[in-house]
Order: C-alpha cells, then sequence, then structure tokens
C-alpha cells in the first residue's frame, strides 16, 4: 500500500464473527508481543527514533503505544464481561504517546509488559463461551461495541503496528 500510516490496510469488520475468525484473532493476539519483539530485535537507539512514516510516531513510541492501547483494551473486556453494557473510557492516544515514557523509557519494558498482558488476556479470551463474546460496552464516540468486534480489532492493531515497523524496516534497508 502507499499509505504508511496502514501497510496492512485500515480495520475492516463484516460485522460476523464466526468461531473460526475468532480462534484465528485469539491466536493473533496471542503471537502479537513475539512478532514485536522480533520487528524490533537489535534495533539501535537512532533507529528506535526513527519515526515509522514522515510525521508519524517514532518506532519507541509505536512499541510503547501498543501495551497502552492493549491495556485500555483489556479492562473494557473485564468491564463488559461484570457490567451490563458498561461506558468505557476512551484515552488520547496521540497525548499518551507524548508522555515522557512513550518518548524514552527503554522499550524493553513494554515489550515485556505486552508479553504478560497478551498472556493473562488470551486465557480469558480462551475461556469465552459465545453469549460472553457477543457481550459489550458503550464507547461514547463510537456507540455499542462487542467483544467479538473488539478481538477483530486488537487482532488487527498488533499486525498493523508490527507492519509498520517491519516495512520501515524494508525501506530503510535494516533487514
Amino acid at each position: 500500500m502507499d499509505d504508511l500510516r496502514y501497510p496492512i490496510s485500515k480495520f475492516n469488520y463484516a460485522g460476523i464473527a464466526t468461531e473460526p475468525d475468532l480462534h484465528t484473532w485469539i491466536g493473533q493476539i496471542s503471537e502479537a508481543p513475539g512478532k514485536l519483539r522480533a520487528a524490533v530485535h537489535g534495533f539501535s537507539a537512532e533507529q528506535l527514533e526513527t519515526p515509522y512514516r514522515p510525521e508519524g510516531w517514532t518506532v519507541r513510541q509505536v512499541v510503547h503505544h501498543l501495551p497502552d492501547s492493549h491495556l485500555n483494551s483489556y479492562v473494557r473486556f473485564r468491564l463488559a464481561l461484570t457490567e451490563e453494557n458498561p461506558m468505557i473510557k476512551p484515552y488520547r492516544e496521540d497525548r499518551w504517546a507524548e508522555l515522557s515514557d512513550a518518548r524514552s523509557a527503554p522499550i524493553e519494558i513494554s515489550l515485556d509488559l505486552l508479553e504478560s498482558l497478551h498472556h493473562r488476556w488470551t486465557l480469558l479470551l480462551g475461556s469465552l463461551s459465545s453469549a460472553e463474546m457477543r457481550r459489550s460496552f458503550q464507547h461514547p464516540e463510537n456507540g455499542l461495541i462487542t467483544l467479538e468486534k473488539t478481538i477483530a480489532l486488537y487482532a488487527w492493531h498488533g499486525r498493523h503496528h508490527v507492519a509498520q515497523i517491519t516495512a520501515l524496516k524494508s525501506r530503510m534497508g535494516w533487514i
């Protein structure tokens, strides 16, 4: 694709989640931490400070963004499973990415956090019944969102950001 923001295309959800789809997406969520770790393996400090696209986040910010985003999603799952259509609080990911820890902390912290979070999250996801998968939460801007759709979104989200990094590596000849 020509749009460096979306190397695997924008998220698209058909509104139907089959059991094989859910199994695939949960597998992708499970694999995301290892794929991210592999994508940034051996990066120098200079490479970590390289934006994945002009006017985009640096690789370091992308790495720190993943656990920030996925922690928020994990909490939303737990709320949806324990409350009836709870109203969730969105967060300003652009502002989180500008905080000092996202701009300067060692990436190993977030790689480890994402690995632990995804281990716990996939244990939860694997235990859900079909009825639980259809539970939902209310997003103040996007309305009612099911857990099925959210699983699809976060399977895409991990692949999306790993692809931004691997596309940068390829363009820069770092592979």
